[in-house]
């Protein structure tokens, strides 16, 4: 028995969140709806001009990890953060969620914790401004074989792949769970991310379990139509998953191929939709679960986290894969 059954490795990220208006928003120059990533003395102004902030443990595979500790699995997630209130924050967080943090706040760091500052306007829109800080400094040296070899699965975050010490950190984390006989994936994250190291994504996806990435992220991976992608991935890399917004979710393992159906709905804020996903479809390999029961699980999980504001469930998930006969 493995200590863990889903470790996570991501950019430790502190949400933090104000409700605000238009006005304010035009003020500050802040484009309505979107996320962009901004530096630090910017990142300082619009801290300093929140009220009333409402803080949350973040991050792509945080959320995920989040996920997966909801539906009961033994996980950890290794992240970097600064010894600063926010990183405090963000480890006691996550351990309080039953997570566990391996890595301590860093102490004298340079930079600090990273934060994405989320404007809320009254009709629900989101305005993303996140400052990646410390968390993307993450390298080899921050990540633990006692802890990635210890696990049944691993999950890596695309996000992480921009600089040079976390594909460092990846490949390192991938070949010490696997050695150790468990299971490295990631998920593709962003497909402007894959344009920047798509030879490296490349490579890195021969040396993976599994892969989790959207329609577009795919496409931009192999520089070809969809369905023309999905062949060429799956000759390399033992198992492959894309979304759809909305649509079917397609699964292939080799000469295998499973179609999940989603049931459509109108989101409430689609924030934290495939971050779900992953954490329903890695609970249902956690567990045993054939492909498409696993797949059914991502689409439930992610249903629920659509359906309110926020990135994490607030519903138990579990009860609703009852409720659905799967568990």
């Amino acid at each position: 028995m493995k200590r863990y059954q889903v470790v996570g490795i991501g950019n430790a990220i502190v949400d933090v969140l104000s409700q605000t208006d238009e006005t304010f928003l035009d003020h500050m120059g802040i484009t309505k709806g979107i996320m962009q990533l901004i530096e630090r003395e910017r990142a300082e102004v619009l801290y300093a001009a929140m009220k009333d902030r409402t803080e949350a443990p973040g991050g792509s595979v945080g959320n995920t990890l989040a996920g997966c500790g909801n539906l009961g699995l033994k996980t950890a997630f290794i992240g970097r953060v600064r010894d600063d209130a926010l990183g405090r924050f963000y480890a006691r967080a996550l351990q309080s969620e039953g997570t566990d943090f391996p890595n301590p706040p860093v102490a004298g760091a340079p930079l600090p914790s990273s934060r994405s500052m989320i404007f809320v306007t009254p009709d629900g829109e989101r305005s993303m401004n996140t400052y990646l800080g410390i968390s993307a400094d993450l390298g080899p040296e921050d990540v633990a074989d006692a802890v990635t070899a210890d696990t049944e699965f691993l999950f890596l975050e695309g996000y992480l792949f921009d600089k040079a010490p976390g594909k460092q950190a990846f490949l390192k984390a991938a070949r010490s769970c696997r050695a150790a006989g468990g299971k490295a994936g990631i998920a593709l994250s962003d497909p402007f991310c894959v344009d920047r190291h798509r030879a490296d994504f490349r490579r890195l996806v021969t040396e993976l379990d599994y892969v989790i990435g959207n329609e577009h992220e795919w496409s931009s991976l192999y520089e070809t139509d969809l369905d023309s992608a999905l062949d060429m991935a799956a000759a390399d890399c033992p198992l492959i998953v894309c979304t759809r917004s909305g649509a079917d979710v397609v699964i292939r393992a080799r000469d295998q191929m499973e179609t999940v159906p989603v049931h459509r709905v109108v989101p409430v804020d689609a924030t934290g939709a495939g971050d779900q996903f992953a954490a329903g479809f890695l609970y249902g390999l956690a567990t045993g679960q054939d492909l498409a029961t696993a797949g059914k699980m991502g689409c439930i999980a992610a249903a629920e986290v659509i359906s309110h504001f926020g990135a994490r469930p607030e519903k138990d998930v579990k009860g609703l894969f009852r409720a659905q006969g799967l568990v």
